[in-house]
């Protein structure tokens, strides 16, 4: 039975200083859902019994079966710590490296997490990459050190081998901590030594280098774990105990006959007590002693475990029991499972719930703590600067800061996710129980009926009309009749989205409108058009390419609950809420925000890249016909998943591109069961391919050169591999070249690529302006030929350093790739790709990483975007099996056009380059 009301969490929701927004994460098997299980049980949600065997966040039936989650859930926990009440929001995610992407979406919303670490195994792959997200999105953690239990039972330790390997296995965790503190600092540094070096030198300056790396003088007290500082748990979430060094410290100060924080001092460490001065000592493992916390807590542990699960003396459990203070039921002390038994003793000894909550609480930093480093690495991207944002979005970082929801702050919210539900599952369309009135009024109407049925019993000449209340129950009356009409309409539509999403200023209330801002809306951009203003009847697929902002009304709002949800009439900054109403308007991510100036929050970082694809068709040929039900399907599948990407080839066929064989087989599940709900037939997968051209070999199997020996080429010649290309109206020639790229060159464009394709779009916006009413759009450039959207300082360095890296490699390769620099033209595909366009002609010059040469005056220069995207087609689909090409550089030597030109070149040189 539920201990706390909801009405109770949600007037917790409007202190924001005692909320606590936290999730769980570690390697998958290390017990994340089972802790879970553990903290909810407090709140009586779920019976102590049932902790770590309902799994009660896993609430797909495939995560049950597999025994691991798969999506990230949230529920809302009440908590009480030194008279103090607060509201807990638990996010449970994944540990599977197929769903990373969904830890991901659950760190960005949360201010701290739970680290859980299995002793027996150590620090796996997925500890350090989950330590990194935290690390990397500002979040402060605290550790678990779980399955202490298998110390005692599997590996059959004793306490001090014991305490010697949890120390081994918190080094390990602090020297990944230490990894990235380390890493953080000396980018920092960089960073700052960069904005020096553009700042103005003085002429009294003196020049000196300073040879410190910053690690000296960063303070990293803070970061490690360490039982004395309060920000580790020891713990058997599967037995349902748990404890830190104050627990035992409350436990033994008063039989040790010393004060409690002295005993917490020296209860973790390198201590140990003298039997004859009763005093403690420092030196235990130079003097061969038994350290002070084995003597007080593991030998009381491992004696609990050997009487009851390994000897099985029932005999001596009512004495332990006793000494403990605790009472145990005929029923627990009958029971046959030892292994139950010690359940019940140890939950009532150690609670787990309340050492791991009043951590939470009592560590872990509110809303309103939030860091200005953190705000600002949400507000801007890897390759964009604070200090590049006009005033007005600059000024949003203190109403982040202050987490506030009074009227005056503008309301931000970010959507991590969108989450599918079943409309019937929503707590508007569930049967409510009926209040003392509606019974009366109910009771009211069915009296009347029936003396309206018994006076015109009497009368055969009038019929007699049947009512609805005759053969329906209230409940299933309609005002209108209209129900064929409304099944109808749920049977198209009864999956709903719910937004995944944190409230960081403001408040929201159902029906308020909001703006929706995509991952590529520019505040920049919006603010410098003085009359701007958005469309209210366009929703998301209504867009062009570059419009990202629609406009939407709130739904309802609701409290996350786990398996349910329940609705709430307002929400405040500071809490994490689902929103109904935003499938419209939502893809994955989205800002929801009562400013324009509010920039897109800086992309999350998903470990795991989709990579196994496969191509889905209904398995009976008859429901070929719902072949367009069936993208609306694939589309839903799009917008629940964060990772997930479905393609629409040009042969017709639908492609899934997941990240695992596991997010396969989720992804699937969801199609047949909640999205399209019909048989799908699945192909096997689809290995991607690359295609390249190389060097002839010069030298063969047998380590002897190729030239040397007497080979028939066949129908091989020695001619010059350039290409010689017409239009169709002969009016443009076109001469190419394909050479393949250096391997250096081409891992450098791999590495680069958000770099590209964040230069592509401004070189997008710089080629509109030329292409699209020149004349008028003159004002946005300067006398250097820069457009006005200008780059900012930290996109400038990082192309700067991209243009020595390339310099350098390419002056090591010989003299035909010494000057590609100035010639590169585009890369592709998808203009962030390894190949490269280079202009070789000798009369029409265009520099792609240059703004300083604009060949307007050129009539080549009206066709050259044509010329362009007939190279991004060509690498896009290569002439062996239409798979991208890698590795490729185009050599464009001439480029010629009729000087009695026809108009409409472009859709000539287009699909020419193309071939």
């Amino acid at each position: 039975m539920r201990l706390v009301d909801i009405k109770k969490l949600y007037e917790l929701q409007s202190k924001p200083e005692n909320v606590r927004n936290i999730c769980i994460v570690a390697h998958v098997d290390h017990g994340k859902t089972t802790l879970a299980d553990a903290m909810i049980s407090s709140n009586g949600i779920i019976s102590n019994r049932m902790s770590g065997k309902l799994r009660y966040m896993d609430s797909r039936p495939d995560e049950q079966e597999r025994g691991i989650t798969m999506k990230s859930s949230s529920i809302a926990l009440y908590h009480a710590l030194n008279e103090t009440e607060y509201l807990v929001n638990l996010i449970d995610s994944p540990g599977h490296i197929d769903f990373s992407c969904e830890v991901s979406t659950a760190v960005r919303l949360c201010d701290g997490a739970i680290v859980v670490v299995d002793v027996v195994e150590g620090v796996c792959p997925q500890t350090r990459l989950v330590l990194k997200q935290a690390y990397s999105e500002n979040i402060k953690p605290i550790l678990v050190l779980n399955k202490i239990d298998r110390l005692i039972v599997e590996t059959k330790m004793t306490a001090l081998d014991a305490y010697v390997h949890i120390t081994q296995v918190l080094e390990q965790v602090n020297a990944v901590m230490g990894e990235l503190f380390a890493s953080g600092v000396l980018e920092s540094e960089e960073n700052a030594a960069e904005k020096q070096q553009q700042k103005p030198q003085q002429k009294d300056d003196q020049n000196f280098y300073d040879w410190k790396s910053g690690l000296e003088d960063a303070d990293d007290s803070h970061l490690y774990f360490s039982p004395e500082q309060e920000n580790v748990v020891f713990a058997s979430a599967i037995d349902g105990w748990g404890f830190t060094i104050q627990t035992f410290a409350k436990l033994f100060s008063g039989k040790l006959g010393v004060k409690e924080e002295l005993l917490a001092k020296v209860l973790w460490g390198d201590f140990y007590l003298n039997s004859k001065t009763k005093r403690f000592m420092k030196g235990a493992q130079e003097k061969a002693k038994k350290p002070l916390f084995v003597q007080v807590v593991f030998d009381n542990l491992w004696n609990v475990y050997e009487t009851i699960i390994l000897r099985n003396d029932r005999t001596k459990v009512p004495v332990i029991c006793e000494k403990l203070g605790i009472t145990l039921t005929t029923r627990d002390l009958r029971h046959t499972d030892s292994r139950l038994l010690l359940q019940s003793l140890m939950m009532q000894w150690l609670p787990l719930s309340q050492a791991v909550l009043n951590m939470v609480c009592g560590k872990l930093p509110s809303p309103k703590e939030i860091l200005p480093d953190k705000v600002e690495k949400l507000m801007c991207s890897r390759i964009r600067d604070f200090d590049s944002y006009l005033d007005e979005t600059k000024k949003l970082k203190d109403d982040f800061l202050a987490c506030d929801s009074s009227n005056n702050r503008p309301l931000i919210i970010f959507v991590s996710k969108m989450f599918a539900i079943e409309r019937s599952a929503l707590p508007e369309n569930k049967p409510k129980s009926l209040t003392a009135e509606e019974m009366a009024l109910r009771r009211e109407r069915a009296r009347k009926i029936r003396e309206e049925l018994k006076n015109s019993a009497d009368s055969e000449a009038i019929p007699i009309a049947k009512t609805p209340d005759q053969n329906d129950s209230p409940e299933k009356c309609t005002e209108d009749g209209n129900e064929k009409e409304d099944m109808t309409e749920k049977e198209v539509n009864d999956t709903a989205f719910i937004a995944f999403a944190r409230i960081f200023s403001g408040k929201v209330k159902k029906g308020d409108k909001v703006y929706v801002m995509g991952p590529k809306h520019d505040p920049t951009q919006i603010l410098s058009k003085p009359n701007f203003k958005v469309d209210p009847t366009k929703r998301l697929k209504d867009l062009n390419n570059n419009e990202h902002i629609t406009v939407a009304e709130i739904g309802s709002l609701y409290i996350l609950m786990g398996r349910e949800l329940e609705e709430v009439s307002e929400a405040i900054a500071g809490n994490i809420i689902g929103i109904g109403g935003l499938e419209d308007h939502i893809l994955k991510t989205a800002i929801l925000s009562s400013s324009l100036a509010c920039p897109p929050f800086s992309e999350m970082q998903f470990a795991a890249e989709p990579i196994l694809r496969v191509a889905v068709e209904p398995t009976h040929p008859s429901q070929l016909s719902q072949l367009v039900k069936g993208i609306v399907f694939l589309k839903l599948l799009n917008q629940a998943d964060a990772s997930v990407q479905v393609l629409l080839q040009e042969t017709g066929e639908h492609v899934l591109v997941t990240a695992g064989e596991v997010h396969l087989q989720r992804c699937l599940e969801d199609l047949k069961n909640l999205y399209a709900k019909i048989p799908i037939s699945v192909s096997e997968p689809i290995v991607p391919f690359r295609e390249t051209i190389i060097e002839p070999p010069k030298i063969d199997m047998a380590n002897e050169e190729i030239d040397s020996q007497n080979i028939d080429k066949g129908n091989e010649t020695e001619q010059d591999p350039v290409v010689t290309i017409y239009t169709n109206n002969k009016q443009s020639r076109i001469k190419i070249r394909a050479r393949p790229l250096p391997t250096e060159i081409t891992t450098l464009l791999e590495n680069s690529a958000d770099l590209l394709k964040t230069l592509s779009q401004h070189i997008k916006t710089l080629q509109g302006i030329s292409n699209e009413n020149l004349e008028n759009k003159l004002e946005e450039l300067d006398i250097n030929g820069e457009t006005k959207l200008h780059l900012s300082d930290r996109l400038l360095k990082l192309i700067e350093t991209f243009k020595a890296e390339l310099q350098s490699i390419c002056s090591k390769l010989g003299h035909e790739w010494r000057d590609i620099v100035n010639q590169i033209w585009s890369v592709g595909p998808r203009n962030c790709g390894p190949n490269l366009l280079l202009n070789q002609t000798p009369d029409y010059g265009t520099k792609y990483l240059y703004h300083d040469k604009v060949m307007k005056e050129d009539r080549r220069f009206e066709y050259e975007s044509s010329f362009v995207n007939g190279f991004q087609l060509a690498t896009l689909a290569g002439p062996l099996c239409e798979e991208p090409m890698m590795g490729v550089a185009f050599c464009i030597e001439e480029w010629t056009l009729d000087k009695f030109l026809a108009h409409k070149l472009q859709k000539i040189i287009y699909p020419a380059l193309g071939h």
